[in-house]
């Protein structure tokens, strides 16, 4: 037990007392847009890894085809957003309302998506695989599950689990 304390304590002095190498110092932070207002504002195409858009109002918001693998929309605003063909695998959306999105061909694997609201919301061609969703989620998106996603192959429906 002692020398677990004192192991971890001389690996935590080590790295407070070494710099991180050049290249992670050189790493720009994630971009955040947490809290903003993103109205109609068009991130299509763009490398946002990563990105912080906790609480943010981004109704018909255009992230088609972007690349926004392990980004946080927590608790966000995104009806009519436009997501067609992006990639959002362990993304966080949950409690985010994404009525009338087009989901289309968008990846969601093992995205966060607890709470989130899809009212109208196309996902014709969506991968869910390993998304955490709730039951009710997924019996209201099993309804119109059709499709499958031209990046990962996977069928919506699959995905889901639907029966």
């Amino acid at each position: 037990m002692i020398f677990r304390q004192l192991a971890a304590f001389l690996i935590a002095l080590l790295l407070f007392c070494y710099p991180l190498s050049a290249q992670a110092a050189d790493t720009p932070a994630p971009p955040s847009y947490s809290g903003g207002t993103l109205t109609g504002r068009d991130f299509s195409g763009q490398n946002l890894q990563m990105a912080e858009f906790a609480s943010a109002n981004m109704h018909m918001a255009n992230f088609s085809n972007a690349d926004l693998r392990g980004s946080v929309f927590s608790t966000s605003i995104m009806t009519s957003v436009n997501m067609h063909g992006a990639d959002l695998t362990y993304a966080m959306l949950d409690q985010v309302n994404l009525n009338s999105a087009d989901l289309t061909d968008a990846i969601f694997q093992e995205a966060l998506l607890l709470r989130a609201i899809f009212g109208d919301a196309n996902i014709t061609g969506a991968d869910f695989t390993d998304a955490i969703l709730d039951g009710a989620q997924v019996k209201q998106l099993c309804k119109n599950a059709s499709g499958v996603n031209p990046k990962t192959g996977v069928a919506t429906r699959d995905s889901l689990g639907c029966r």
